[in-house]
């Protein structure tokens, strides 16, 4: 999953949770420190956004728990604002630390910032499959793959998305615009051209998977 937020206000974390779905980010909630560390053991996630009062194991001990064993990046949010309180959260291996109440957008930038920081690459290798973002290029095993420039967007949208399911109209929008009006035999030709250049069995994929009513989503194998 993308972010995890670790927060025991329903209210609040439900209201985070939507506004990160609606910018296509993959979200899990956990109530406790417990259930996070549970959730992350089993799913994993490229973000943490940690409340610091929670009920048994607080905040802290959660961040510092997560230290010891993975570099993700952790966001603390928190009512406590005393300044031993900030130290506290960095000391214990904090990236950022956000007083509650925040301001939606600024939570949604920092957000981003953090993906685009921590993830950003001009190399995005998945197994077998290699893109040089720089080059515009796809390798499988170390071969280079013929692409055209909108087989090349497909298939680094779906990549950069990985594990989100991401709705046909959507990715129509990003690689065609909203100029075209052969969208469904368009994108299904596309993706089915794909599957042929980086699937091990096109007919059996395991990349790029088709969300039936919705969309696809690439996973990895």
């Amino acid at each position: 999953m993308d972010i995890l937020i670790v927060e025991d206000n329903k209210e609040l974390s439900g209201l985070l949770c939507d506004f990160l779905r609606a910018e296509n980010y993959t979200v899990s909630v956990a109530e406790s420190g417990e259930k996070a560390l549970s959730l992350y053991e089993r799913y994993g996630a490229r973000l943490i956004v940690l409340d610091i009062m929670l009920p048994g194991t607080d905040g802290f001990g959660i961040c510092k728990k997560i230290r010891e064993e993975s570099n993700v990046p952790i966001l603390i949010v928190s009512a406590k604002t005393a300044k031993e309180d900030k130290l506290c959260g960095f000391d214990t291996g904090a990236d950022d630390y956000i007083e509650k109440p925040y301001d939606i957008d600024i939570m949604l930038a920092k957000i981003s910032g953090i993906f685009k920081r921590r993830y950003a690459s001009d190399e995005i290798v998945d197994g077998n499959v290699c893109i040089n973002k720089a080059g515009r290029a796809v390798y499988k095993n170390g071969i280079p793959l013929e692409m055209t420039a909108k087989e090349y967007d497909l298939l680094l949208l779906l990549i950069e998305n990985k594990g989100r399911t991401l709705s046909k109209e959507y990715i129509f929008g990003q690689v065609w615009g909203s100029d075209s009006f052969s969208e469904q035999q368009t994108l299904t030709v596309h993706i089915k051209r794909l599957r042929q250049k980086i699937e091990d069995d096109p007919k059996k994929p395991k990349r790029i998977m088709t969300v039936w009513g919705i969309g696809y989503k690439y996973e990895s194998v």
